[in-house]
């Protein structure tokens, strides 16, 4: 039997193994992947050490596990089922798994499924062990087996690397699709130099965003968030004392923003948070993507007044990831800026503690089995 390589994580707290296995075979609606590159996401560390302690709620796979959630590779085979993916496409693939059956599904809204799950790295419903049992394969490994509702195709001006940057992408994409940005919007993204938080330039310009305001601390990184479009954006370092709001309030004339992302992650203090929500505009729109932790005090009367909306957004689906490899196909978007930190599957350990030295959003680190 052929085998393949494949990091696997035995226990909570300590490090992966590289162990063989067999290679995978596809179902009948499925596809086998030779993974060519592997997304490692900074808030992998924390779901093998903290998530348990953090978010009991949300179960990881079953150990031993392989972990790995934005692979992309080609096509090395199809299950009797498919017929419009073929042996030699370039895909990525799109950890959100769904069930197909339940309301939600049928009635399209996918990331609702009652049993959505990320490949390879948490579910959002105790029932997550039924898509692990379909889906054991994460992106840490040689060759894994998808749905093939999954799959984004991507054009040659893509590259692997690139593309297992999607996840992180996709998600402030579909966040600027929820609040639908457009030419003559305003934009403000917290974290905009991080790794979620760099997609919104990105995006939003392309969707034709009039003026990006964007927050962080690092200033050489804001200055090169800033560069990619210095008559559209601005940047503030929250260290210069300024407070957001006020900060739009100066910039805008007081009229505000139409859009405000919030980016940030779970040890982000609220305060800045809240800082972006009063400073939206009559009518503006607030999205949640970072995962920012605990009970925060909205001011829900004055939103009501205002006619502002808040929601949280938490993946994109396929469709979106085809918007996004289209867009970079024609060339409105350039996915060049990303400095590639590539890693073997060998070490795959020393790439999950090396996330923390990246050089913001710009990093982008991948294994390469």
């Amino acid at each position: 039997m052929a085998t393949m390589k494949a990091a696997r994580l035995h226990k909570i707290g300590e490090p992966m193994r590289i162990e063989n296995l067999p290679i995978p075979e596809p179902a009948a609606n499925d596809v086998l992947v030779r993974v060519r590159a592997c997304g490692i996401v900074p808030n992998l560390a924390n779901i093998l050490t903290n998530w348990q302690t953090w978010f009991p709620e949300l179960p990881l796979p079953p150990l031993p596990a392989i972990f790995g959630l934005d692979p992309a590779g080609e096509i090395v085979a199809v299950g009797s089922h498919v017929h419009t993916w073929h042996a030699g496409d370039r895909v990525y693939v799109n950890p959100g798994r769904y069930c197909g059956g339940c309301r939600a599904c049928r009635s399209g809204d996918l990331v609702q499924c009652v049993l959505y799950t990320f490949n390879g790295y948490f579910g959002f419903s105790p029932d997550s062990w039924k898509i692990y049992q379909n889906y054991p394969y994460g992106g840490l490994c040689e060759y894994m087996t998808a749905p093939q509702y999954s799959l984004v195709k991507l054009p040659h001006n893509v590259s692997f690397e690139q593309g297992a940057r999607f996840g992180y992408l996709g998600t402030m994409y579909s966040a600027l699709r929820k609040t639908a940005i457009a030419p003559g919007k305003t934009l403000l993204v917290n974290g905009i130099s991080g790794t979620l938080g760099i997609g919104s330039p990105l995006f939003a310009l392309a969707m034709g965003a009039n003026k990006i305001f964007g927050t962080g601390r690092n200033k050489e990184l804001l200055k090169r968030v800033k560069a990619i479009s210095p008559d559209r954006i601005e940047v503030l370092s929250i260290d210069d004392g300024e407070p957001i709001d006020q900060w739009i309030d100066r910039k805008t004339e007081g009229r505000g923003v139409d859009v405000f992302v919030d980016a940030l992650g779970p040890g982000a203090v609220h305060e800045t948070f809240l800082q972006g929500v009063r400073a939206l505009r009559r009518g503006g729109r607030a999205v949640n993507i970072g995962a920012i932790m605990g009970p925060v005090g909205v001011d829900l009367h004055t939103m009501m007044d205002e006619g502002q909306s808040l929601e949280g957004s938490i993946w994109f689906d396929a469709g979106e990831g085809q918007d996004m490899a289209d867009m970079a196909q024609s060339g409105i978007v350039d996915l060049s800026l990303f400095e590639h930190v590539k890693y073997p599957l060998d070490q795959v350990n020393e790439a999950i503690s090396g996330v923390a030295t990246r050089n913001g959003g710009f990093s982008n680190f991948v294994i390469t089995p």
